[in-house]
Parts: structure tokens; sequence; C-alpha cells
């Protein structure tokens, strides 16, 4: 059991310790930090964090279950660690500082500047790469790691930056462009897909990816619309949703068709699942496996792919007899996920969405051998 002590020295000095169960205590003892995190389906650094270049962390983006995601990947000096998605470059400090070298990569270039810039100062100990987190085998290779890593840590859904800067298009809060890239070199946009996709596709869109009960209203609204007129911001397209959907409580009734609409742009679930499949090759034994989830749809995915992969022995009605399962690769060393405390949630409301999911890369004889793994039954 590791105590992961959170310091609250600006609220009267006082101090909350939380156990986090199913790791091994690390070298050093207690871990000793102020807990931080973000989300709004955003990725949430710790408000007023310093980096190792001098600049203020929080001007970008506020990572999300930070001491939990050092915890779970329990990072020895030396470690190499491929963080997919570098955001503003929180998580990959910390694993610096703890030791490990990193390697990166990040689908947004703003992003990579940022980080770059931020973390220059461990020189070859980190090296970060403009790719989307499925290409890890290819940009693993890239890096020269051809024999694997030691642990993967994937922070999903777009980052504080993107919700913040109305440029970006993300946000039915901000007024811009119709745009919703998080690869600002990719060719699709938002704009095209409303103005341009077929009926039908859209609503499966909105109803697959978005969740919306009204999808049906809401695509009938937009091909009225863009008869007339080409629709091309945020406000137009809030605005003609919030004419189809009324305002009922806090929640605006064009927050889950922008959702899916930017699911969709970054084909955010096709990158997912090729990813998780590639992490079974790109973990050696013992590596670990950390993700970051904000929603329903990702979480899912990721609980299902774990939960296939950890099982020991498989069993049909059909069958006279239990069989070995030969896609056993993972254990998993938590029954439920990590969540954000009360202290993160208060600092960091963007981050109450967050669920943190592990796993530990078996050896080879994983596919033949128990996995005494009670979690994944």
């Amino acid at each position: 059991m590791v105590f992961s002590i959170q310091s609250d020295l600006g609220k009267g000095g006082r101090f909350a310790v939380r156990s986090l169960d199913g790791f091994g205590l690390k070298a050093g003892g207690l871990n000793v930090t102020g807990e931080m995190g973000g989300g709004e389906h955003a990725r949430g650094e710790r408000a007023g964090q310093v980096s190792a270049g001098g600049a203020r962390a929080e001007t970008y983006h506020v990572s999300v279950l930070a001491d939990e995601s050092l915890q779970v990947l329990a990072v020895n000096e030396g470690d190499v660690i491929f963080d997919g998605t570098l955001g503003g470059g929180g998580h990959s400090e910390r694993l610096l500082q703890a030791g490990a070298r990193v390697i990166a990569c990040d689908r947004d270039p703003a992003a990579l500047v940022y980080a770059r810039e931020r973390l220059a100062a461990y020189g070859d100990q980190f090296r970060a790469y403009h790719g989307n987190y499925d290409q890890m085998d290819r940009l693993l290779d890239e890096a020269g790691e051809t024999n694997g890593v030691d642990g993967i840590i994937l922070d999903l859904g777009i980052s504080s930056k993107h919700v913040d800067d109305g440029a970006r298009g993300f946000s039915f809060a901000k007024q811009g462009p119709l745009d919703m890239r998080m690869d600002t070199t990719a060719d699709l946009t938002a704009e095209q897909m409303v103005n341009e996709e077929d009926e039908a596709e859209l609503r499966r869109i909105f109803w697959e990816y978005g969740e919306e009960r009204s999808a049906r209203a809401v695509v009938r609204a937009i091909v009225k619309a863009r008869e007339e007129t080409r629709i091309e911001t945020t406000g137009q397209l809030a605005a003609l949703v919030e004419s189809v959907i009324p305002r009922r409580g806090k929640r605006h009734p064009a927050t889950k068709v922008f959702q899916a609409l930017r699911i969709a742009v970054n084909d955010e679930l096709g990158h997912l699942q090729r990813a998780l499949e590639k992490t079974i090759v790109c973990l050696k034994p013992g590596g670990r496996l950390a993700i970051i989830s904000f929603h329903s749809l990702e979480d899912r995915m990721v609980k299902r792919f774990l939960r296939q992969h950890s099982l020991a022995m498989l069993d049909r009605p059909e069958w006279p007899e239990p069989k070995v399962n030969p896609q056993c690769f993972f254990s998993l060393p938590m029954k439920k996920p990590y969540v954000p405390g009360a202290y993160e949630l208060e600092c960091n409301a963007r981050s109450r969405s967050a669920k943190l999911r592990a796993a530990v890369r078996l050896g080879s004889e994983g596919v033949t051998k128990q996995n005494k793994n009670r979690y994944a039954k």
C-alpha cells in the first residue's frame, strides 16, 4: 500500500492522506505532493506549478490524477515510459522528475512546441514526436526502443487549452470557427462534417458518439439551416441546437452534439481501439499501463479491452470445460478505477469525470499459466 500525502498549506497547513491499493511501496516511502487535476472532458498542470524550464504550468493545462498515475506506473530510475498524450507536459514532467526517460507524442503541433520548451532542461531524457498514440510502435522504433517500454500512459480527450481557446472551435461557450481538429494539419473539420455529411450519418454520429436522444430533431434542424446558409461558427451551431433542445439545468443543450462532432472529426474511438491493441506488443513483461478516460464511451472501451485480455480462463455453456484464454496478456492490480478526490475536485472542477484504469503486462507465460487476478473474473 502506498500513501499519497496531499498538502493544502494554503488552507491552514492541513494534510490529506490517501491509500493507493494494489501497488507496492516505492523507494522513498511516502509521496508528498499537492494534488491537482483537470477535465471538462478536458484532460485537465497543477495550478501554480513551476516547470523545469520556469514556465508556469497553469498557463496551459492541469494534469488529472497526477499522483495516482505516477504510483500506477511505479516508476524506477531509468525506466522508459511512453506518454501518448503529451499535451502541456504535466504527466511527462512528473515522470521525468521520478527519473524516467520519457518518449512522448501529441497530434497537436502547438502542444509539442509548448511541452518541448517547458521540458527542454531534461535534455536527452525527454523526446517528443508529432503523431498519434496509436502509432506508438512506429514512434518507439524511431526512438530506438525496439524492445518495448516499462510503462505507457494515455490521458484521453482534449486539453483545457483546447477548450479555452475559441479559435480551436471545441467549445460552444467560445465564439470561433467550427474546427475541432486536435491535429491542425489534418484536413477534416467539424464545419465540413456539419455542412457536407448526409443526414443519416449525422444522426449516427450524434446518437453513437454523443448519446443524444434528440439526434433526429437536431439533424433535421441542421439540414434545414445549411440549405439557407453555411454553418461556420461554434455560436451558430450552439444556437441551432438550443433552438431544438431547450435548456434544462446547468448543462448546455449542445454539450453532447459538440462531443460527438469532436470524437468523429478526430476519430478518437478508432485511435483508442488501435492503441489498446498496440499496448500488448509495446509493453515489456511487467510493464504498466495507465489510461485516464473522461466519458463513458472511452471508459467502456478501456474496461472491455482490459477484461478481455486479463481473463485467465474462458467458458461457454456449450463447452464441456473452461479453456485457457490465449489472449490473456494483462493482470489488473485494482478492482475499480481511481477517480479524483475531494481536494482535486475543489481545485479543478474539470477533473470530475476522470477515471484511471491500470494493468500490468504479463510475461510470455501469461497465456498458458493461470492468471491469479481475481479482479478479472
